[in-house]
C-alpha cells in the first residue's frame, strides 16, 4: 500500500507510490506521443497491462528500495498529472531520476516543483549520495529541467542491450550547499 512507502507534498501536489488502481492513468502516459518519442515504447497497449507492468516493473522496485515511481496529483482537483522517480536502471551506477507528464500538463512548473522534492527526499530521507538521468540530445525540455535541478552533462552513453546514444546527466548531493 502507499501508505508503507514514503509520500510527500509541494505547494501545488501530492505525490505518492504508484498502484496498480493508477493502472489506467500510467496507461494513458505510457502510451503518449511524446512518452513513445522521449522514453520509448513500453508495449502496454491495455488497462490490464498497464496493471501488471505496475505491479511487475513499479512496485517491485519500491519494495525491494523503499522508493521508485511516483504518480504526481494535483491537491485542488485530485487530477493525476504525471509520474517522476528514483530508478534503479541496468547501465547505471548511480539512482537514476526521471519525469513524464501528460502533454496537457506540461509547462506549468509541476515536473520541476515535484522533482526538486523528490531529489530532497532522495538525499535527506533516503541517503543517496548522487543521482544521475539520462535524456535523449533532442528532448530539449528534458535537458533545460535536468540542469534547473541541478544536474549536469558529463557525457554521452548507450545503455546495454540499447543502440541509442543517450545524454548523462549527473548530481553529487555532496556538494550542495544544503
Amino acid at each position: 500500500m502507499a501508505e508503507d512507502y514514503k509520500s510527500f507534498e509541494t505547494e501545488r501536489l501530492h505525490v505518492r507510490p504508484t498502484l496498480e488502481a493508477d493502472a489506467s492513468f500510467i496507461h494513458e502516459l505510457l502510451n503518449s506521443p511524446k512518452w513513445k518519442a522521449n522514453i520509448g515504447e513500453r508495449n502496454v497497449p491495455t488497462i490490464p497491462e498497464a496493471r501488471a507492468y505496475i505491479k511487475l516493473r513499479m512496485m517491485e522496485q519500491m519494495s525491494r528500495l523503499g522508493f521508485g515511481n511516483y504518480t504526481v496529483i494535483r491537491k485542488v482537483d485530485q487530477v493525476k498529472l504525471g509520474s517522476i522517480g528514483l530508478y534503479e536502471r541496468r547501465g547505471l551506477d548511480v539512482i537514476d531520476v526521471g519525469f513524464a507528464f501528460l502533454e496537457r500538463y506540461e509547462g506549468k512548473g509541476y515536473a520541476f516543483e515535484s522533482t526538486s522534492a523528490l531529489l530532497e527526499l532522495g538525499r535527506d530521507y533516503f541517503k543517496l549520495p548522487d543521482v544521475a538521468a539520462i535524456t535523449l540530445e533532442n528532448n530539449l525540455p528534458s535537458r533545460r529541467l535536468l540542469e534547473k535541478l541541478g544536474l549536469r552533462f558529463e557525457r554521452f552513453i548507450t545503455l546495454p542491450g540499447d543502440t541509442e546514444e543517450l545524454m548523462y546527466y549527473y548530481r553529487s548531493f555532496s556538494s550542495d550547499n544544503t
